[in-house]
């Protein structure tokens, strides 16, 4: 007999179903007994009266692997409106240890980092699955938005010769004998890319050796990058940034609703059209010093209250960022140098995307390194291709367990993501 999932039961009532899953949760009274199985799609609720069989549901534990066999019977008050009578309970494997927190209440008890070192198990929770169930769907969408606009899925070497954004905060290992890194972003090879297919995307690691302990970074993270050639500036990007952002969260509707709904999450809508402020006026809004070179996190705060307030929008687009936080390659604006054809894309008040238009000439890449005082050695591979011809480009990137901790509204981005690499934390 073919096995039935949890939300497939309403369609088998009056029918033998065979179900298989974790015991969640017992109830033993004194003429009944429950046995509620959770499976990927949800709950079943299982009716035991035989002795018997009451008596083999007494020594299972929960989180228990079991298959049932019954007859689907409807019942408005059990799950999906059924439940499971005159039951076969066979277990699939031996007793399990229950784990250190309840599975089966509303909400997990325990601290998080009880949960992150029970990971497995404490996953398994329907708000910390529903989570990931949230992230599949807007790795979906990303793919679904772009995949529209012609971009090509590209996949690019995690280990580099060179740093991308010319920073210490790397991981240094050992290649053959050669010094190698862990890539922070996949920036240099999307940019090569463009050369090959006008527009690219890529899903995947990026590893960040930062010594920051906060709840908003980590050393390994997803990010979503695009890339895209043939553009008059920064603005271009943003448009598409914009249409990306809001096909993730059709998808995230689409196919994760009962984990939005198991979240208590209602999407919000991006705007038509982004509101926008330049960095310079984003000081004055935040009420930061008009020399600051950089938002702090309390600056994002204030600019997502302002255009939460003034615009009615959850999003808020700072451009014109000083070239001198902003990568080499980032094009400077031809009317205030100083400044970058480069932008952040706040979500609620904390920095979801970084972008912007590229540099690309060949003697323009010399320059800006030279004005750093940076060696070119180190780059040879990746500005060779400058020097064969590249469109103007820009592109985004978007930090995956960033946005789905922001759509739920978690307090901690390791709440959203499965097992989390950081300061701390190598294991499990």
């Amino acid at each position: 007999m073919q096995r039935t999932l949890s939300h497939q039961l309403p369609a088998r009532i009056g029918t033998t179903v065979r179900i298989a899953g974790w015991v969640h949760r017992r109830r033993l009274l004194k003429s009944v007994a429950f046995l509620i199985v959770r499976d990927a799609a949800g709950l079943a609720q299982v009716v035991v009266t035989d002795p018997a069989a009451r008596a083999q549901l007494e020594k299972l534990t929960e989180e228990t692997v079991v298959e049932v066999t019954a007859t689907a019977t409807a019942n408005g008050t059990a799950p999906a409106g059924v439940e499971l009578t005159d039951p076969t309970v066979r277990p699939l494997g031996p007793p399990a240890t229950p784990p250190p927190f309840d599975l089966y209440r509303p909400a997990l008890t325990a601290s998080l980092p009880t949960q992150l070192d029970n990971a497995p198990t404490a996953l398994r929770h329907p708000t910390r699955s529903a989570a990931l169930r949230i992230s599949a769907a807007a790795v979906a969408g990303f793919r679904v938005a772009l995949d529209a606009h012609d971009f090509v899925e590209i996949h690019t070497p995690k280990v580099v010769g060179s740093s991308t954004e010319s920073g210490a905060n790397v991981f240094a290992l050992d290649w053959f004998g050669r010094p190698a890194y862990l890539a922070q972003s996949p920036q240099f090879y999307k940019q090569l890319m463009v050369g090959v297919f006008e527009r690219v995307y890529e899903v995947g690691p990026v590893f960040r050796a930062e010594s920051h302990d906060t709840v908003r970074h980590l050393a390994q993270y997803t990010s979503l990058d695009a890339e895209l050639g043939f553009i008059a500036d920064h603005r271009d990007v943003m448009r598409v940034l914009r249409d990306t952002l809001a096909g993730m969260l059709e998808v995230v509707g689409e196919r994760a609703g009962a984990a939005l709904a198991t979240l208590g999450v209602t999407p919000p809508q991006v705007p038509a059209q982004i509101p926008a402020v330049h960095f310079t006026e984003a000081l004055t809004i935040a009420g930061a010093p008009v020399d600051e070179p950089d938002l702090a996190p309390a600056h994002e705060r204030a600019l997502g209250e302002w255009a939460l307030r003034e615009h009615g929008s959850d999003f808020l687009f700072v451009t014109g960022y000083p070239m001198a936080k902003r990568p080499f390659y980032t094009h400077p604006d031809p009317a205030r140098p100083a400044y970058s054809n480069g932008f952040d894309l706040l979500f609620r008040g904390l920095e979801l995307v970084t972008g912007g238009q590229r540099l690309h000439r060949h003697a323009d890449y010399l320059a800006a390194l030279a004005a750093r005082g940076e060696p070119v050695e180190p780059y040879v591979g990746y500005l060779d291709a400058f020097r064969h011809g590249m469109p103007p480009h820009g592109g985004f990137a978007i930090g995956l367990e960033r946005f789905v901790a922001r759509l739920v509204g978690a307090a901690n981005i390791r709440e959203v993501t499965a097992f989390p690499r950081d300061l701390h934390r190598l294991t499990p």
